[in-house]
C-alpha cells in the first residue's frame, strides 16, 4: 500500500513538472508575440507619426494682377517675351499687398514666403490664357518648403524653424484670414522627384517600380517554374543535378548586393546596356529572386500526392501529360504564392539597384522600359539623406507607399493561394 502511494505521488509530481513547463512554454509564446507585436506597433506609429504630414500640401491663396509694366510683357504668346518676362514682381507685389504691414524692404523676405516654382506656374497659366493680361486674378500656389515646416510642425522640438520672427507673423496672419491653408497632397502622387521638397512626389517611383516588377515577373516566374519541374520531374539523380541544387539552394542566401554587382559586371560592362532603366533592374532582380521561386516552386511540386502521377500514368498518359495536365495545376497556386513573396521581397531591395545606377536623381515620370528612372526604396533612400528636413516627411510618406505596395502583393498571394488550393 505504501509503494502504491508512493508511486502515485510520483506521477502526481511528474504531471505539475510537466504542467508547468507547458505553462512555462506558453507564456514565452505569448511573450514572444507580444513583443513582436509592440516592435510592429513602434514601427509603424513611428513611420505614421512622421509621414502622415507628407500627405498634406501647404497653399496660399492670391490676388496676382498681371500687369504688363511690371512684368516687362506685352504679349503672352511671344515666346520671346515671355523668356525676357519677370513672373516673380507681381507674385511678391500680391503678397504685399495680402500684408498691409510689410514695407519696401522687406520684398526678399516675402519672396522667400512662395514656393520658387509659383512663377513656372503663373507663366504656364498665362501662356494657356492669354486673355488674363491686364487682369486681376485669384490663385493658389505653393508656399515655400520652410513655410510648409512651420505650418505643420510648429511647436515640434524634432523640427527647426528656418523662417524669422517677421516671417513666422506673417503666415500666423495669413492663416488667422485663410489665405494659407493646408490640404490633400495631390503633387505627392502626380510629380517625380523635384529639388524643391513641396514639388517632390512618388509617381516616377511608383511608375519605375511596377515597370521593373514587370520585366522581373515575366522573365522570373516561366523560368524558375521551368526549372523547377524539369529538376523535381526530369532531371536524373546524378552529381550534376545535386551539384545545381546545393548551388540553388546557396544563391538564395547570397547577399542582394553580390547581384548588383553581377549586374553592373555583365549587363552594364559587358553587353553595354544603359544605367538607371527599369530592364536593367528588371534583369538584377531576376536574377535575385529566381532561387526563391525555384525552391518555393519544387516544394509545391513535391506537395502533390504521388497518387495523382500514378492514376495519370495508369491511364496511360505520359510523362509530360502528368506533368502538365495534373501535377502542374496541383502545384500552381503554392508556386504563385512563393513568385509574389519573391517579387515582394525584390520590391524592397536597394542595394542592387544602386549598383546599377538606378540612385540618379530622376525628375520626368518614365514612359518606357529604357528610360530613366529610379524605384521606391531608392527615391526613401535619396530622401532620407537629403539634408532638407522637409524631404523626411516625404521619406516616410514614401515608406507608408511601399508597404501599402508590399501588402497589397502578400494579400494577393494570400488570395490566390485560397482561391486556387486544391484539397484531396
Amino acid at each position: 500500500m505504501t509503494d502504491h502511494t508512493s508511486q502515485a505521488e510520483l506521477v502526481r509530481r511528474s504531471l505539475k513538472r510537466r504542467y508547468r513547463k507547458e505553462r512555462r512554454f506558453r507564456a514565452y509564446g505569448i511573450m514572444a508575440i507580444a513583443i513582436a507585436l509592440t516592435a510592429l506597433i513602434t514601427l509603424f506609429t513611428d513611420i505614421v507619426g512622421k509621414g502622415y504630414t507628407g500627405f498634406l500640401k501647404t497653399t496660399v491663396t492670391l490676388e496676382v494682377t498681371m500687369d504688363p509694366d511690371l512684368m516687362y510683357l506685352d504679349d503672352p504668346t511671344d515666346s520671346k517675351q515671355v523668356r525676357m518676362a519677370d513672373f516673380v514682381s507681381p507674385l511678391v507685389a500680391a503678397v504685399d499687398d495680402a500684408l498691409p504691414g510689410a514695407t519696401a524692404d522687406d520684398q526678399d523676405a516675402l519672396r522667400r514666403l512662395i514656393n520658387p516654382y509659383a512663377s513656372t506656374e503663373l507663366r504656364d497659366a498665362l501662356i494657356e490664357n492669354p486673355e488674363w493680361m491686364g487682369t486681376t486674378r485669384t490663385m493658389s500656389f505653393l508656399v515655400h518648403s520652410n513655410v510648409d515646416v512651420y505650418v505643420k510642425h510648429k511647436g515640434d522640438a524634432a523640427y527647426s524653424i528656418k523662417l524669422t520672427e517677421q516671417q513666422q507673423s506673417w503666415v500666423d496672419e495669413l492663416r488667422e484670414r485663410g489665405l494659407i491653408e493646408t490640404g490633400f497632397n495631390d503633387v505627392f502622387f502626380t510629380n517625380g522627384d523635384s529639388r524643391d521638397p513641396a514639388k517632390a512626389g512618388v509617381l516616377g517611383a511608383i511608375v519605375g517600380s511596377l515597370l521593373t516588377m514587370i520585366i522581373t515577373l515575366v522573365l522570373a516566374f516561366p523560368i524558375g517554374v521551368a526549372a523547377a519541374i524539369y529538376l523535381e520531374e526530369f532531371a536524373p539523380r546524378n552529381r550534376l543535378t545535386d551539384f545545381i541544387e546545393v548551388n540553388i539552394n546557396n544563391l538564395a542566401a547570397v547577399p542582394s548586393i553580390i547581384f548588383g554587382l553581377l549586374g553592373l559586371a555583365i549587363f552594364i560592362n559587358l553587353f553595354g546596356m544603359p544605367r538607371s532603366v527599369p530592364v536593367v533592374g528588371g534583369l538584377v532582380l531576376t536574377l535575385m529572386t529566381l532561387p526563391t521561386i525555384i525552391i518555393s516552386s519544387r516544394a509545391a511540386i513535391k506537395s502533390v500526392p504521388p497518387s495523382v502521377r500514378e492514376a495519370a500514368e495508369g491511364i496511360g498518359a505520359s510523362k509530360m501529360q502528368v506533368v502538365l495536365h495534373h501535377v502542374l495545376p496541383l502545384a500552381l497556386p503554392g508556386m504563385l504564392t512563393g513568385s509574389i513573396i519573391g517579387m515582394a521581397q525584390a520590391l524592397g531591395e536597394t542595394a542592387p539597384l544602386l549598383l546599377i545606377g538606378m540612385v540618379a536623381f530622376i525628375v520626368e515620370v518614365p514612359e518606357g522600359f529604357f528610360d530613366a528612372a529610379t524605384v521606391l526604396p531608392v527615391q526613401v533612400f535619396l530622401w532620407a539623406g537629403s539634408p532638407e528636413l522637409a524631404f523626411i516627411e516625404r521619406a516616410s510618406a514614401a515608406i507608408m507607399v511601399l508597404l501599402a505596395f508590399l501588402m497589397t502583393m502578400n494579400a494577393m498571394a494570400i488570395w490566390l493561394r485560397k482561391r486556387l488550393e486544391r484539397r484531396w
